[in-house]
């Protein structure tokens, strides 16, 4: 025979379930709080990071978010704005984000930026996506 199992059990498990439902997609959505900022670029893509980052800067590295013009035909992508909302790097300075790896225009992005700071000069690279930022020079 099947017992029936009190009323406030129930209503108990259902918010418990909810409970931890909503942590699940609250820690889905957070901002990555464990960012590093390494000492140094030494990583798989630092190299194609200094090159894009050259050819950045000899575009003057544009403000607009946008698609721009890259060698051999292809296109990148200039984000705009990085706001650093999670104050890995250092606060009150201005930056700016860039793609590391050109694709046709209109393609989908990867996870690969370079950070500039405007305010100093320092470029940043982050392979995964504002997960971990090594300074280029």
């Amino acid at each position: 025979m099947h017992t029936l199992q009190p009323h406030w059990t129930r209503r108990l498990l259902v918010a418990l379930a909810a409970v931890a439902s909503l942590l699940s997609v609250s820690l889905a959505v957070a901002p990555a709080a464990e960012a590093r900022v390494y000492s140094y670029c030494g990583i798989s893509g630092c190299s194609a990071a200094r090159s894009a980052d050259s050819i950045w800067e000899s575009k003057g590295y544009p403000s607009a978010r946008n698609w721009y013009s890259w060698p051999n035909g292809q296109c990148n992508f200039a984000g705009g704005t990085y706001y650093n909302r999670d104050g890995q790097l250092p606060s009150g300075h201005t930056y700016q984000e860039f793609d590391v790896y050109p694709r046709a225009c209109g393609a989908p992005r990867d996870a690969k930026r370079i950070v500039v700071d405007r305010t100093t000069g320092q470029v940043y690279f982050s392979p995964n996506h504002y997960t971990d930022f090594y300074p280029m020079y």
